[in-house]
């Protein structure tokens, strides 16, 4: 496989993404983002567990407000690296450093009639109560917060007019916002004070035979033409929200120049959102909240939307993507305020941070085949890789192949 053909796999996987609230909802959330500020991760030191971590009640003060709270899973094994190299898809929490698996997805075409199809997604979520993975199928979108006490969900026909703020511990939904504007991407602030939600006139994951695709044997529906319309920006404890209408990107021809599903997303500091753009000089368009288009902050003009790990938590590195050769598993850390590449770490696609020294990365198998990947932990400056969990399925129509989300735990 060559560099093209990775980009256009990991493209292709991009664009397959009422009750009353309890008092201490958004206390919780905010007090498990305040321990994530303040933790000094583990680095030097690696313990790698195979059991099921329990999540327990033990004492301690909910953020100010004295209340007791309960461990969850993800926090119990807070620093520690948590593999389970033989399982795929996971069963059991997975964990480096200062991030888990908080979820992951299979997904499958289901035809609609008429040649339309949509891409259905089914979630396997963290259960914080056993640090167990279990099916959830009634979401068709899921992003999991900071602290990965809360995820907002959309419900299985998109666009969605409202989004759930469901309890991981629980597995309730606690709180309907409501988005007249249909819903069809979420995605929490690094904060995770703030909800970005990208809406769409129809399905983002929709696919028809207006625009078939082709191998030269046989034909299938193809991606259909984006139907993006613009943006919420959504504070996560009132709710309050602001829509903001964004003018579908084309490219020098007239094409469209996003991918049916693009998905908007926050800046490090969440005083932006940007979106990837698939033609163009730049692989990013940032706006402001109010929906104005604005420069890349100093830190991210060098960020590519298709790399997945982003800046380091401290912003001094940055995932610069394959790097090498055609048939290379390594891949590029950049400095991010002059692109320039600073060092080369393994792994095929670089993935998330778990702190900021090692990354969780996709690698994939001594038989060379380029789509049987498993999870693996790399380090900045060193060769050896960790692995995390078994080796998914090489074929890329399969239904089994599942696709990670991270969260900062």
């Amino acid at each position: 496989m060559n560099v093209e053909e990775l980009v256009r796999e990991s493209l292709r996987e991009q664009a397959e993404q009422g009750g009353p609230v309890p008092g201490n909802f958004a206390d919780r959330v905010l007090a498990a983002r305040r321990r994530r500020r303040n933790r000094t991760v583990a680095g030097a030191s690696l313990v790698v567990a195979a059991a099921t971590v329990m999540a327990v009640a033990v004492p301690g003060l909910d953020g100010d407000s004295g209340r007791q709270e309960t461990r969850t899973a993800s926090e119990l094994r807070d620093g520690d690296v948590v593999a389970h190299p033989g399982q795929t898809p996971p069963r059991d929490l997975i964990a480096a450093g200062g991030t888990a698996l908080a979820a992951y997805y299979t997904q499958k075409r289901v035809p609609q009639g008429k040649g339309v199809e949509i891409s259905a997604r089914t979630y396997r979520l963290l259960d914080q109560r056993t640090g167990t993975y279990k099916k959830d199928a009634r979401w068709s979108v899921l992003a999991v917060a900071p602290g990965m006490r809360m995820a907002a969900v959309l419900e299985r026909e998109l666009p969605a007019r409202r989004i759930g703020l469901l309890d991981m511990v629980t597995g309730k939904v606690e709180r309907w916002i409501e988005t007249p504007h249909g819903t069809g991407g979420v995605e929490f602030s690094p904060d995770g004070e703030k909800l970005v939600a990208t809406t769409y006139e129809e399905s983002p994951d929709r696919f028809d035979m207006e625009h078939p695709m082709t191998d030269g044997k046989t034909t299938e529906p193809g991606p259909a033409n984006p139907s993006r319309t613009g943006f919420y920006v959504i504070d996560v404890a009132s709710g309050d929200s602001d829509w903001n209408a964004v003018k579908e990107e084309s490219d020098e021809v007239g094409l469209p120049s996003i991918n049916t599903r693009q998905d908007f997303g926050f800046s490090e500091d969440a005083s932006l959102v940007y979106s990837g753009l698939t033609s163009g000089k730049h692989p990013m368009q940032y706006y402001d909240l109010n929906g104005r288009e604005v420069s890349a902050p100093a830190k991210e003009k060098h960020r590519h939307w298709v790399n997945e790990a982003g800046l380091s938590p401290s912003g001094k590195l940055l995932d610069g993507g394959f790097a090498g050769g055609a048939r290379t598993t390594a891949s590029a850390i950049l400095d991010p305020r002059t692109g320039k590449r600073v060092t080369k770490v393994p792994g095929q696609i670089l993935l998330a941070w778990a702190d900021d020294k090692r990354l969780i990365a996709w690698d994939i198998a001594s038989d060379g085949n380029e789509y049987r990947q498993r999870l693996v932990l790399v380090t900045v400056g060193s060769k050896k890789t960790v692995p995390l969990s078994g080796y998914r399925t090489g074929s890329l129509k399969s239904t089994g192949r599942w696709h990670p989300l991270f969260a900062d735990r």
